[in-house]
């Protein structure tokens, strides 16, 4: 597998590639361009010179000197003549041109050259009417083992005689060298920038990625027994700030579960001892000396309420195992609040009656939710077999069904002895108590209102309690309208 690291410096390393490529193609092929264009104006200029200097002396062609002075009147004052002579670095490129310059007739013969003794083909009759339509005609000469030549044809006329066509030529071994010593310029100096990005790349790619090996690191020494160990990173950019803040927020929200987890092992082993402790220590007494027959029922009725305790303890454990997952044990449908209250309450009605309590209802018209009929329903006994436990005789129980601001609000509202402030951020966690001794006595487990809680925010809801001492508790559920979950 490839290390991002190296990946990092390939990709910088191409891009400069890229760029480099491009900036040297663009570079050269500029130069080319305005080299040759030079070249090509330097012909124009130095054939339509030297076409001035041809002159048709007894039907022959001559080529006047480059020295030759030319008389020519002024522009402002036609009597008077003014003497010129071409300045000598013009006259030395006339001189070394003629020497390269030829003459043609229109049926394409030679009829003066710069080098008598060389042969010249006649022209060929495409180029001959391509330069007698005015315009100059350029062409490159390559021969092998020498420097390309640039040639151009021009028209013109001796003492509005003619037409004729005037050939003269430049070597582009300047042009050469000169892009030759250009390319050599840029490989080298690429080469050099290759090997710098290389290196640069690499401290980059180390500082960028030493966040990351320090989070490598700090990831790999983390365990149960140190979740409490945080990154802090020394980089001065946001984003790996960022990053070590969001490592940070994940190992806290992991040693908060591991403890929860943790305490609650601790609290169930603690719980599930307590009956077991009983049961075994009824059976040790009860086989130290032979028993009567009514002692050992009253034995083995002892044992079975301590057996019923720890089924039910078993089975809020298993639905809260449930509930733990991504996939809450629901099976939503659209459904109607108020006979599944009304339900609950005819089921309980009984068991208040004999503890001399009274239930009753307040319902407001509200709109069906998506929901699980089965689980809400055991969130509501809960809620109200809790309040039944801790309201005395002669009390009341009220439940409110209710629509708030795009929201059903479901409270459950007692008249007990109410609960002190600070116990009230610890009510839904698993095996809390705010009375230990006396919610065994009445049979609680401590793990109802964590249930509810578990039931609640699986259907998207919220749980809130409200209560002050000698006043009595709310408990107050919040679900949306509407909820679902794939």
């Amino acid at each position: 597998m490839q290390a991002f690291r190296t990946r990092i410096r390939l990709t910088a390393l191409g891009f400069i590639v890229l760029l480099l490529c491009l900036f040297s193609v663009l570079l050269y092929l500029g130069l080319s361009t305005i080299l040759h264009r030079h070249i090509d104006e330097e012909l124009v200029t130095l054939a339509r010179q030297e076409s001035q200097h041809v002159e048709l002396q007894n039907d022959h062609i001559t080529l006047s000197p480059p020295g030759h002075r030319h008389k020519v009147q002024h522009e402002e004052d036609d009597s008077d003549e003014e003497e010129f002579e071409f300045p000598e670095h013009e006259e030395e490129e006339l001189k070394h041109a003629i020497r390269f310059s030829v003459v043609f007739d229109t049926n394409g013969r030679v009829l003066w050259s710069g080098e008598p003794d060389a042969t010249r083909p006649p022209l060929a009759q495409d180029i001959i009417t391509r330069v007698l339509e005015g315009e100059p005609l350029f062409e490159t000469i390559v021969k092998p083992g020498r420097s390309p030549i640039r040639r151009i044809f021009v028209p013109f006329e001796i003492d509005e005689q003619g037409p004729y066509i005037f050939q003269t030529e430049k070597s582009l071994r300047f042009v050469e060298e000169t892009l030759w010593w250009l390319f050599l310029l840029l490989a080298g100096a690429s080469t050099g920038l290759l090997f710098l990005a290389w290196w640069g790349s690499g401290r980059l790619a180390q500082e960028a990625l030493a966040p990351v090996e320090a989070l490598s690191q700090t990831a790999a020494t983390i365990s149960g027994q140190t979740l409490s160990t945080r990154l802090t990173l020394t980089s001065p950019y946001s984003e790996f700030q960022r990053l070590a803040q969001t490592f940070n927020g994940m190992l806290d929200r992991l040693q908060q579960v591991f403890e929860g987890q943790r305490r609650f092992v601790a609290d169930a082993a603690h719980e599930l001892k307590t009956p077991l402790t009983a049961m075994k220590g009824n059976f040790e007494v009860t086989l130290q000396r032979t028993r009567s027959t009514e002692e050992y029922r009253e034995t083995i009725l002892s044992n079975l309420a301590e057996v019923d305790r720890l089924t039910t303890m078993t089975k809020s454990l298993l639905t809260l195992a449930q509930f733990v997952g991504d996939r809450p044990p629901l099976v939503l449908q659209s459904l109607d609040l108020s006979p599944l209250v009304e339900e609950v309450m005819n089921e309980l009605s009984v068991l208040a009656q004999d503890n001399g309590i009274r239930l009753q209802t307040e319902y407001r018209p509200v709109p069906p939710l998506t929901g699980d009929s089965s689980q809400l329903k055991q969130a509501l006994i809960n809620l109200l077999d809790n309040a039944l436990r801790h309201t005395p005789s002669g009390g009341t129980i009220t439940v409110r069904v209710g629509a708030y601001e795009r929201s059903i609000r479901l409270s459950v509202e007692d008249t007990g002895p109410g609960i002190d402030v600070q116990h009230l951020p610890h009510l839904f966690e698993r095996f809390y108590r705010v009375d230990h001794a006396r919610n065994r006595e009445s049979g609680g487990t401590g793990l109802g209102l964590a249930i509810v809680k578990e039931i609640v925010e699986a259907h998207g809801g919220t749980i809130r309690a409200h209560s002050q001492v000698g006043q009595g508790t709310t408990m107050t559920i919040i679900l949306p309208f509407e909820h679902s979950r794939t």
